[in-house]
């Protein structure tokens, strides 16, 4: 029996490429850049990266492992911005209400998407984006509507503050840090240590087979929808009560940020393969590329292109181990 923990197992794992993706744009950093990112003040700007990212990379992943794809996320994050802004702001109620106000639309878009792709045959991308540029009319319209402005302040003191848009460790380290590691980990029982995680996986690689199989199907997309919505939401309030402002412009990067880092991280654009380890791996390695490229003297002018060389090498070095793990085959023992 071949070992869980020998090479061509650890290969066909998804995450394995997405970590040798992250030891190598670490290494092309600590060249050009020295190990000033590694210290606790450069680790902070991309772990505040990751983390924003993270939080909203993880279930957009999760949608793709499942065959979907959920791009209304650029809209949903200065839509909870807004909500707990326009409440909370401008309005004066308790910021609490508009906490709850903001996650709450999040779980009614996510609704609206999963409802529509489970009983449309048009697919998730065409309906997210259609939610995308809807909600993005709705954030614009009534918010100038209501405050006459495109951007709205926001106080929030006391345990709101505390908990979701402060900083910690020398006030350099977003504590939607430790919300990534903690829902992380949490993303980690649930794919890969309860039915559910099967659940996801089989519907990406056959949802036919899958719902045959006595698998609630359309369910588990309307969760996967309303999971990613209500994350991005999330992403954006925690960033009204840190920054105590919001913008209506905003969140576009996210659309495609997540989904490098969700590829980056091991998962199939076609479905059915990848990890929660992996996407995290990934959103390590797109935000230290996205902000190592400042440790080094390269001209800032390069740097989209040096970002968009080191994710692609990233994603080829990805798919070449993951060739390398389907092609292995250990040897076997014989009999003498």
């Amino acid at each position: 029996m071949q070992s869980s923990f020998s090479p061509g197992a650890m290969l066909r794992r998804p995450e394995a490429g997405a970590f040798l993706g992250l030891l190598a744009v670490m290494i092309f950093f600590g060249i050009f850049g020295g190990l000033t990112f590694l210290q606790p003040a450069g680790m902070a700007s991309w772990m505040n990266v990751a983390s924003n990212l993270g939080v909203i990379a993880i279930p957009v992943g999760l949608l793709m492992i499942a065959g979907e794809l959920d791009i209304s996320v650029g809209a949903m994050v200065p839509f909870g911005a807004m909500t707990v802004a326009v409440i909370s702001g401008h309005y004066g109620l308790p910021i609490w209400f508009g906490i709850a106000a903001a996650l709450s639309f999040g779980v009614l878009i996510g609704l609206i998407n999963g409802y529509m792709v489970i009983r449309t045959a048009v697919p998730s991308l065409i309906v997210t984006l259609g939610t995308l540029f809807a909600v993005q009319g709705v954030v614009l319209g009534l918010t100038v509507l209501i405050t006459k402005s495109t951007s709205v302040a926001l106080s929030t003191e006391g345990a709101a503050k505390t908990i979701f848009g402060d900083f910690f460790f020398g006030g350099q380290v977003q504590v939607m840090v430790l919300w990534w590691l903690a829902i992380t980990a949490a993303y980690i029982f649930f794919v890969h240590f309860s039915r559910f995680g099967n659940w996801i996986f089989a519907m990406g690689g056959d949802k036919v087979s899958a719902r045959n199989a006595g698998i609630p199907t359309e369910r588990m997309t309307i969760l996967l929808f309303v999971l990613s919505s209500t994350s991005a939401a999330f992403v954006g309030m925690c960033q009204a009560i840190l920054y105590n402002s919001a913008q209506v412009a905003g969140g576009q990067s996210f659309i495609f940020n997540a989904i490098i880092s969700v590829v980056v991280g091991g998962v199939l654009l076609t479905g059915g393969f990848g990890s929660i380890v992996g996407i995290f791996f990934g959103t390590i390695t797109f935000a230290i590329v996205n902000q190592g490229i400042y440790y080094t003297d390269f001209d800032r002018n390069w740097s989209s292109l040096i970002i968009g060389i080191l994710l692609l090498v990233a994603v080829l070095m990805n798919n070449t181990f993951r060739k390398m793990a389907l092609s292995y085959s250990p040897r076997k023992m014989g009999v003498k």
